[in-house]
Parts: structure tokens; C-alpha cells; sequence
């Protein structure tokens, strides 16, 4: 591996700045619903020095070159299907008031609409839910197309299927009936399917009832074959995601990425992203941080705005400005164009 960079080049900013560039898991508002954590102010790396949370705001975005993002919101497993329901409603509309409060973002359905908010200066938010358990009594939030991905299972068991997560307590059972429903409605209401956290067993039962001329995704994760963890994928599901001309996006945790708990190196990330296009295609390479959602990144990616020094180190791994430029935002972007428009 190259030696990490201590600034970013002309060139590294240059293809930064001419990037449309998604992250496609940012989970700050999970510290907004606990103790009212501002998206709209410039926060610093708070008390543990941007470990597992004050990671991630729209002003540190826009000065670390991130143009848009999927904001995800967590479904709690211990309310009852009723509460879920009712949280995820209230949810969406806190989360698009707090986006749209300072004028900086605008939340949007379609790469069109992306595409538009970026021309007018504005960070482009999709909105996401991690934990299709949220969707046991819901009827209406999934068909408004509010919604542009759905994380089927998180850390643990669900009506909806078995989570990759030790918490899993058991067998592989894979995806459950109410999975197998959720997916026909994510694909009728053209939602990205996300396969992030789903058991082994999930993934493939999920991956073949899904509409095959719509783009499956996963939105954080890290490959087995860099690094072997439960949250990790195999190459298989990586070719799987990439036939249906989806993406994956890699994680920035550290003990994902290389087993070091306290973060990792840099090179880490670049690895499992190199990864991804050696067996996937540089079509099928996306970032997908994680930022606010308890992980613990490189030293170098504790604040958003540390993204140039990744574009640095991917160029200097010996990636083409191409491929940089692709995976930064334009992969995911194409994906989505192809699910919606």
C-alpha cells in the first residue's frame, strides 16, 4: 500500500470538486431523536475525538465534497408493530423538516431530482430506513415513494428474516415470509432493496424474488475476502448485487474493515473498495460510511470533511480518476436512474 496522505493534492481536490459524490449511510439522525443532535450546525468531533458519533453534518459535508446522501432512520426492534409504525411516520417528517430548516438540503426521490437540487446548490437527501420491521402495519409511507431504500433486516431477528449479526442467537432461518411480502412491495413502489445486515441464507432468498430489472444495493459493508467478519460479503454476493446493476458501498469501521477495533488504517478502506471493482466491475463500487451509527474509522475519516484524504489515497493506490469519479457518486447515481429516473 501507498503511504497515507497527510493533505490532498491539486488533482485529488480537482476530481473531488468535480464529483457528484453519495454517501449511501449516514446515520446522524438516530442522536437527533436521542439528545437533539443539530444536522444544520457545524459541529466538532465531540467527546470521543469522532469515534462512534459527532461524525457527520450538512456543513462539514459541504466542506468535505459530499453532494448528497441516504439519511437513514432506525427502526427500534423492541416497539410493538403498532409503535414502529407510528414512529417511522413521525420520523420521515422530523428528519424532512430538520434537512430543509436551514435551506442547505432538499430531500429528493429520483437522480432527476438529484440532480436539480445539486444545480441549485443543495445537498441532495434521500431518505432511508434501516429495518423493514418497520413496515408490519404501515400502508401508506412505502407507496408515497417518501422512502427511496429500505435496509430489510439490522442487528437483530425480525418477522422480516434473520439479521448476519452474532445477535442472530440460532440458525441461518433466512427470510421470513413478511421479507418475501416486503420485497414485492419495495419493488412495486420502486425502493431500493437494501441486502446490508441480512443473513447469508436472506441475502440469496431475498436476491431471487426480487425484480430482476431493478438494481439490488447494499449500502454499508465490507468484503470477507479482505477482511472475514459476520458484516462482511462473500465474492458471490458481491457478482450478485453487480448483475442487477446495483452497488455496494463500503463501511468506514475500522474492525469491518481490518479487525482493529479502535479504527484501523486508512489503506483499509481503499482495500475493500479495490476489492469490490477487482471481482464486482468499477461499476459497482459506492461508499457507504456509516458515519453516527457507533463505528470507530480511520483516524483520517473521523469528520466528514476528511473525504479528500480517501480520494487521495484511492488515486494513490493506483485507481483511475475514472473509477474514483464513478464510485464516488456517479455508480449510485446510474442505479438509481435505472429504479426510478
Amino acid at each position: 500500500m501507498s503511504p497515507l496522505p497527510r493533505r490532498a493534492s491539486d488533482s485529488a481536490l480537482a476530481l473531488l470538486r468535480a464529483s457528484q459524490v453519495v454517501d449511501l449511510h449516514v446515520d446522524s439522525f438516530i442522536w437527533t431523536r436521542i439528545f437533539g443532535y443539530d444536522l444544520n450546525v457545524r459541529h466538532g468531533v465531540g467527546p470521543f475525538g469522532g469515534r462512534l458519533l459527532s461524525q457527520f453534518d450538512l456543513p462539514r459535508a459541504a466542506d468535505g465534497g459530499w453532494t448528497g446522501a441516504m439519511w437513514s432512520i432506525t427502526t427500534n426492534p423492541w416497539r410493538s408493530a403498532r409503535g414502529r409504525a407510528r414512529a417511522l411516520e413521525r420520523n420521515v417528517a422530523r428528519l424532512s423538516q430538520q434537512l430543509a430548516a436551514a435551506g442547505r438540503a432538499r430531500v429528493v426521490r429520483t437522480a432527476a431530482e438529484f440532480r436539480q437540487a445539486r444545480a441549485e446548490g443543495l445537498h441532495a437527501a434521500l431518505l432511508a430506513v434501516q429495518g423493514g420491521n418497520a413496515f408490519d402495519r404501515d400502508e401508506t409511507v412505502l407507496e408515497s415513494g417518501a422512502i427511496s431504500r429500505v435496509t430489510l433486516v439490522h442487528m437483530t431477528n425480525s418477522r422480516v428474516g434473520a439479521t448476519s449479526s452474532p445477535l442472530r442467537l440460532g440458525r441461518d432461518t433466512g427470510l421470513g415470509p413478511l421479507g418475501a411480502t416486503l420485497v414485492e412491495r419495495l419493488n412495486a413502489s420502486r425502493t431500493f432493496v437494501d441486502l446490508a445486515h441480512i443473513s447469508r441464507k436472506g441475502f440469496f432468498e431475498a436476491a431471487e424474488l426480487h425484480d430482476k430489472t431493478q438494481p439490488l444495493i447494499v449500502t454499508h459493508t465490507g468484503v470477507s475476502a479482505v477482511h472475514p467478519s459476520w458484516r462482511n460479503l462473500d465474492d458471490a454476493q458481491l457478482k450478485r448485487v453487480a448483475d442487477t446493476g446495483g452497488v455496494i458501498g463500503v463501511v468506514f469501521h475500522g474492525e469491518y474493515l481490518s479487525g482493529h477495533f479502535w479504527g484501523g488504517p486508512l489503506s483499509a478502506v481503499v482495500a475493500h473498495l479495490a476489492h469490490v471493482i477487482d471481482v464486482a466491475g468499477e461499476d459497482a463500487a459506492a461508499l457507504g460510511s456509516d458515519w453516527d451509527g457507533m463505528i470507530i474509522p480511520p483516524a483520517e475519516l473521523r469528520s466528514c470533511d476528511q473525504l479528500p484524504l480517501l480520494v487521495q489515497a484511492l488515486l494513490d493506490h493506483g485507481l483511475s480518476e475514472r473509477a474514483v469519479h464513478k464510485l464516488l457518486g456517479e455508480n449510485f447515481l446510474r442505479a438509481l436512474a435505472q429504479l426510478r429516473g
